[in-house]
């Protein structure tokens, strides 16, 4: 029997299990492609945000969210679905791969075209001419649209988040033998060549830098620390490695998908009811705020001792009604948190102890709960 196409769109009620095991097999992927058995070099910085994307895109469908009517799979006659056959927005993930090599090459042809040598410093022009002349990529705020922080849509798109632009500069440029380099600075992320003239990048020449035409405007505004950098004090800067980056761009989406899970509850932060136990229960979007939950179970597996990830994860939950999770998260992170923040964040887990045992008798049937 012939595979069977299915689409967000036309895949029925009954079928919308498939959608949870794409997600379910898509978190595996993750799992095994950021693993602390894999080297940090050899981790796929691309395919792990594609992996992201299509959990993402997955659980959208079966929630049935219209946006993600691009999402398909080819399924066997076993059913048995196979994550190199899904696609989202109309590729599968080799064919979003394979995006990276046309960029490349649309770089080498303007190397070409201008006649000149691999110096670093001219293969960075060349990458700013394809990335910011001929395909015209666009920088956004996080907050700005949720697409724009997805690998595919930021290939379809040309239109990206700042960590999500510098993943794509940093995927062609290592298909063109140029080593880039990152470093979390505030709010931004900010990429470069390894040169030994880091001088040639604070040069002007039009106008801006060429770490300014890298990086967009952070560089040149003077609220961002970016814009203090010099040749010396780049060189001092941390750089990030393969799995600080994914980290970033799933920090990003928590942030993202909170604050429009949130978006009603005027001055509600994540963190408001250690701060008001009394407080009552806000309405947030259901979906939005299950994207935020992943977004930082996926951080958790980059970042399994970062105390204050694992607080904000367990206050997700919270928010989420998944008591008893919240009190287990909420009890890991005190093992690892300062004096000052277990003092904070105790009374409120005895709170949840509390709401866990009213929530389970909440639940119970009627004929149990009077007997």
């Amino acid at each position: 029997m012939a595979s069977q196409s299915l689409s967000f769109e036309t895949i029925p009620p009954c079928s919308s299990n498939a959608f949870l095991e794409v997600a379910k097999l898509a978190r595996k992927k993750l799992k095994e492609e950021v693993s602390l058995r894999v080297k940090d070099e050899d981790i796929s910085i691309a395919k792990a945000l594609l992996y992201v994307a299509i959990e993402d895109e997955a659980i959208l469908a079966f929630n049935g969210d219209e946006d993600a009517c691009s999402f398909t799979e080819e399924r066997s006659s076993q059913s048995t679905v196979h994550l190199d056959e899904v696609c989202i927005g109309g590729k599968s993930i080799s064919g979003w791969l394979s995006e990276f090599d046309a960029l490349t090459k649309e770089v080498e042809a303007e190397l070409v075209q201008r006649e000149i040598g691999c110096h670093v410093v001219q293969v960075i022009e060349a990458v700013n001419t394809v990335l910011f002349e001929s395909r015209h990529f666009l920088r956004f705020p996080v907050l700005v649209d949720s697409r724009f922080s997805y690998l595919h849509h930021v290939l379809s798109s040309n239109c990206g988040t700042a960590i999500m632009l510098s993943v794509v500069y940093m995927e062609i440029c290592q298909r063109l033998g140029v080593s880039i380099v990152g470093s979390p600075l505030g709010e931004d992320f900010l990429i470069w060549p390894r040169t030994q003239t880091p001088e040639e990048l604070f040069k002007v020449s039009s106008g801006h830098s060429l770490l300014a035409v890298i990086n967009g405007g952070c560089v040149e505004d003077p609220r961002s620390r970016a814009s203090d950098l010099n040749s010396q004090s780049l060189q001092g800067l941390y750089v990030a490695n393969n799995r600080d980056i994914i980290g970033i761009a799933l920090a990003n989406l928590i942030r993202l998908h909170w604050k429009r899970a949130s978006k009603g509850n005027h001055g509600l932060m994540l963190i408001s009811p250690l701060r008001s136990i009394n407080s009552k229960d806000p309405l947030l979007r259901p979906v939005e705020l299950t994207l935020a939950i992943m977004a930082a179970e996926r951080m958790l597996l980059l970042q399994p001792d970062n105390w204050t990830l694992r607080r904000d994860y367990g206050l997700l939950l919270y928010y989420a009604r998944r008591y008893g999770e919240a009190v287990q998260e909420l009890s890991i992170c005190m093992a690892f948190a300062p004096v000052e923040e277990v003092e904070v964040i105790e009374p409120f887990v005895q709170k949840l102890h509390l709401l866990r045992q009213i929530y389970s008798l909440d639940l119970e049937p009627r004929h149990l709960a009077s007997s």
